[in-house]
């Protein structure tokens, strides 16, 4: 089974190098020269950033595990409450953390990453706009390029080809509609978990006591 498992996903890996492979050579050159500034300046966003989402996932972990555990020791309908509202937690706190290592490893090598970004303009049919989408990106760094990035990328209108081949990028894709305003969903999620999270631990413990007396 894992040897049939290692051998369909280096079949799937082959497959999409060819594709990559293919879409490069139909770059042209400016495309490819913003892609290539663009690149580091992501890269340097999602490093920076990596610290700061690495608290954020960790914060609501012991207030949920507490909340479950205190859940388990209540009986009818308070303890599915409690029990269903952890679980719902860890599910959002889990796609974060999911979604932060899928975004870390489409920078480990900027030079794909470069690559993938000029294809996925190219397949845009809205090539200019979509240029200068990377070229606002590409002219400016820090700590806000990625929701920066969404914002641009809003008035910029897709065709149903760019839609299909997006997926056929594994590193870009993470940086472009519609997989960036799920990232973006998904990390606004995590932000409002830190204080629900607390408050339903907090809740929760008061229940327990109660449940005790």
């Amino acid at each position: 089974m894992t040897a049939e498992g290692d051998a369909r996903r280096g079949g799937w890996g082959r497959r999409t190098n060819r594709a990559v492979d293919g879409m490069a050579a139909r770059v042209d050159g400016r495309t490819e020269d913003v892609s290539r500034r663009a690149a580091p300046v992501l890269v340097l966003a999602v490093k920076v950033l990596r610290w700061p989402t690495l608290v954020l996932l960790a914060i609501p972990v012991p207030f949920l595990l507490v909340t479950f555990v205190l859940g388990l020791t209540m009986s009818g309908w308070l303890r599915i409450v409690v029990v269903v509202l952890s679980l719902v937690g860890a599910l959002v706190s889990f796609a974060f953390g999911a979604r932060r290592y899928k975004i870390l490893q489409a920078v480990e090598v900027p030079s794909a990453l470069a690559t993938e970004l000029g294809i996925a303009v190219s397949l845009s049919g809205k090539v200019d706009e979509s240029r200068g989408v990377l070229e606002a990106v590409a002219g400016g760094g820090g700590w806000r390029v990625l929701s920066r990035l969404r914002g641009l990328w809003g008035g910029v209108t897709m065709t149903g080809r760019w839609i299909e081949g997006i997926d056929d990028l594994p590193r870009a894709r993470y940086f472009f509609p519609p997989k960036i305003g799920t990232t973006v969903t998904v990390t606004i999620a995590a932000l409002w978990l830190v204080p629900i999270s607390f408050v339903l631990c907090l809740l929760s413990v008061v229940g327990a006591i109660a449940h005790a007396i």
